[in-house]
């Protein structure tokens, strides 16, 4: 059928119309195509009494309880639709491309709407980043150093200056560490996340080199891709590192304008591997408006553990000293010190 596309030419065609998911409320939150709007066919209520009389009626009882709620829905979904499309065309999907995406398919084509449907559904979609990681020779270059090295603003400079770049934490809305929830946005699902990368990664030139900060298997609560995190360790990786004057400098511009409550409350999220005396230590600091030195505490701490970690995930390593704060220079000079590696 013409309209039934493979996962590739759905991802590639659908940016051109309006991208409908038409799965639950409770399985589009879980995870969705990026950019997708959610028009449920099934309320999460009406979806379970329906599979629930699959399993115990059999397929015929569920398909005519189906019909019977969602007949009186028929007009509002192409209202909905119209208000949606604005004249462009729909690209429907559900969990298999199964009955919900094939049914408002054909209703949407009777009401006049060009309409397709992803082949597979969003579990074929949920395949396509493997496929894509395998298809093509993917090189990464992984920025690591201790924190307060300035990493996401440097990775933020190269995009800017034309250089691929993944921004990992940006995508998890978390700075990867027990203060990274601090600012941010509500973490997305795991699956969502994926599916985020997913997206990215398809606007990337597998040609070229792909900037990225090193980072454990998880982001806060957010875990990265398995066949991701496996191209990430086999990548080139380059430790930054910065005089600890200027790590200060930027974990306070960066955390300092927090609240003391915000701030002590995520030194007690670490308070059993910090120890009791230091963290302790620190909140006194924090109440007393001593946050350089509350910073310091935190920095021997996370000093001790990248130490401890960072060598055993990446077992060929590139070091370059870092003498300035501007992330524009520092930049540059990475680029450099990468094409003197490759050289």
């Amino acid at each position: 059928m013409e309209y039934l596309l493979s996962p590739t030419i759905f991802l590639e065609k659908s940016p051109e119309g309006v991208l409908i998911d038409v799965r639950t409320p409770s399985e589009f939150t879980l995870g969705h195509i990026p950019s997708a709007v959610n028009l449920p066919l099934f309320t999460d209520y009406e979806r379970a009494e329906v599979g629930t009389l699959y399993v115990k009626a059999g397929k015929q009882e569920a398909i005519e309880k189906g019909l019977e709620i969602v007949g009186p829905k028929l007009a509002s979904f192409v209202k909905n639709a119209r208000e949606l499309s604005a004249g462009k065309a729909l690209f429907l999907y559900c969990w298999r491309g199964g009955m919900r995406s094939t049914s408002m398919a054909w209703l949407f084509r009777t009401a006049g709407f060009e309409t397709y449907l992803l082949e597979g559904g969003y579990k074929a979609y949920r395949h396509a980043l493997q496929h894509l990681l395998e298809a093509n020779p993917w090189k990464f270059i992984v920025l690591g150093g201790p924190t307060g090295c300035g990493k996401t603003a440097i990775l933020h400079h190269l995009q800017s200056i034309g250089q691929q770049v993944i921004d990992l934490e940006g995508l998890a809305h978390h700075k990867g560490s027990a203060f990274g929830s601090l600012g941010e946005r509500e973490q997305p699902t795991t699956e969502q996340f994926g599916n985020e990368l997913h997206n990215c990664m398809r606007k990337k030139n597998p040609t070229e080199p792909i900037w990225c900060e090193g980072e454990s298997l998880n982001i806060g609560q957010v875990y990265i891709p398995n066949e991701f995190y496996s191209y990430m360790k086999s990548g080139l990786f380059i430790h930054f590192e910065l005089e600890k004057k200027f790590r200060l400098k930027r974990i306070l511009e960066d955390y300092g304008h927090f609240t003391s409550e915000a701030l002590i409350a995520c030194f007690q999220k670490i308070q059993k591997r910090l120890g009791g005396e230091a963290t302790t230590q620190a909140i006194a600091h924090i109440n007393k408006n001593e946050l350089e030195e509350a910073i310091a505490i935190a920095i021997r701490y996370y000093d001790k553990g990248y130490k401890s970690s960072i060598f055993k995930q990446w077992t060929v390593t590139h070091s370059l000293i870092g003498t300035t704060n501007e992330p524009q220079i520092n930049a540059h000079k990475l680029i450099e010190f990468y094409n003197k590696i490759i050289m």
